[in-house]
C-alpha cells in the first residue's frame, strides 16, 4: 500500500554554503492507515524530519528535507547521485495501538513483501540571480542513472545502499572547565597531604563544638546561679515572716489562740497498754531464743 508523493523530484536550489530545505508531501488515499519511512544513499548530507511516522486514511503529512551546508557549491555539470526512498506499508486492525518503530519491526521480520516503496530523484538548481549568456536557460542537471540504475529504481534496489538520516540535533554547549594547576614541589613550601589537612579540618570543627559546649554550659551555670540567689531571697523573707509571727502573737491572745488550735501540742505519752504488749513480747522472744 503506497503513498502519494508531490514532487516526484526534490530540487535543491543553489548556492550550498548555507543549509537549504525543501518540502516532501505525502498523501495516504486508501482507507487503512499507513506507516511509511523515508531513506537516502546519503544519510551524511541530509537530515530529514520526521523520518517516519503513520498517515490516517485520506490524510497527508508534510516531510522537511534538509541539505546541510557545503564548504564550497559543486560544479554546475556535477552529476547528482543522490537518491530517497520511501517505504510504506498498511497498519492492520491488530497494531492499531502500536507505535511506528514496533510496527516496521514485525513487518520487517515476518511480512516484508507487502512493503511499498517509492523512489525520489534530487536536482542541484541554479541560483535564482543566475543569468546565462546568449538568452540562453540552462535547466538543472537531474540526477541521470544509468540504464542499470533505471531498472533499479523500478523495482527494489539491489546496489544503491539506503539508510535512514537522523534527525537534526543542535551541538551541546562547551564547557570550558579551568585549568589544574601542577603541583608545587619546592622545599620549603611544600602544602599539607590529603591526611594532614583532613586531620586539621576535624580538629577546627571539634575545636569549635566544644567552644559552643563551653559557652552554653557557662550560661546555664550563670542561670542556675541566679535560681539559687532567687530562691535564698525568698527562704531568708519566709523566715523573717515566720521570726515575727510569735512576737506578734504574744502581744495578741487571740493570734496566739489560732496558732495553738493549728498547731495541736504532739507531747502525748505512750499509752500503757502498749508498754505492757511490748514488755510481753520482748519475754517471750527472749524466753524461746535464749
Amino acid at each position: 500500500m503506497s503513498v502519494e508523493l508531490e514532487p516526484a523530484e526534490l530540487g535543491f536550489r543553489r548556492p550550498f554554503n548555507q543549509e537549504v530545505t525543501e518540502t516532501l508531501h505525502l498523501r495516504n488515499p486508501h482507507s487503512d492507515p499507513v506507516a511509511f519511512k523515508v531513506k537516502t544513499t546519503a544519510p551524511r548530507k541530509y537530515c530529514v524530519r520526521p523520518n517516519s511516522g503513520r498517515i490516517e486514511p485520506g490524510k497527508h503529512m508534510e516531510v522537511q528535507v534538509l541539505l546541510q551546508a557545503m564548504k564550497e557549491d559543486p560544479p554546475l555539470d556535477v552529476k547528482c547521485k543522490d537518491k530517497f526512498l520511501v517505504q510504506s506499508v498498511a497498519v492492520s486492525a491488530d497494531k492499531e495501538f502500536s507505535n511506528v518503530t514496533s510496527i516496521w519491526h514485525d513487518v520487517e521480520k515476518t511480512a516484508k513483501h507487502s512493503i511499498q516503496e517509492r523512489k525520489i530523484r534530487v536536482n542541484f538548481l541554479p541560483p535564482l540571480d543566475a543569468s546565462q549568456p546568449n538568452g540562453v536557460t540552462e535547466f538543472p542537471f537531474p540526477c541521470q542513472a544509468s540504464e542499470d540504475d533505471s531498472a533499479n529504481l523500478q523495482t527494489s534496489p539491489a546496489n544503491a545502499k539506503f539508510e535512514t538520516p537522523s534527525m537534526p540535533t543542535r551541538a551541546a554547549p562547551v564547557i570550558m572547565e579551568p585549568p589544574i594547576e601542577p603541583p608545587n614541589f619546592k622545599s620549603g613550601s611544600s602544602e599539607p597531604s590529603a591526611p594532614e589537612a583532613l586531620k586539621h579540618a576535624a580538629e577546627d570543627v571539634k575545636s569549635e563544638a566544644f567552644s559552643g559546649s563551653y559557652e552554653d554550659l557557662k550560661s546555664q551555670l550563670q542561670e542556675a546561679r541566679a535560681q539559687i540567689q532567687q530562691l535564698k531571697q525568698q527562704l531568708a523573707e519566709n523566715e523573717i515572716r515566720r521570726r515575727k509571727v510569735p512576737a506578734a502573737a504574744s502581744n495578741s491572745p487571740e493570734l496566739a489562740t489560732i496558732q495553738q488550735q493549728s498547731h495541736p501540742s504532739s507531747e502525748a505519752g505512750v499509752p500503757l497498754q502498749v508498754v505492757a504488749g511490748l514488755c510481753l513480747i520482748s519475754f517471750l522472744l527472749a524466753y524461746v531464743f535464749f
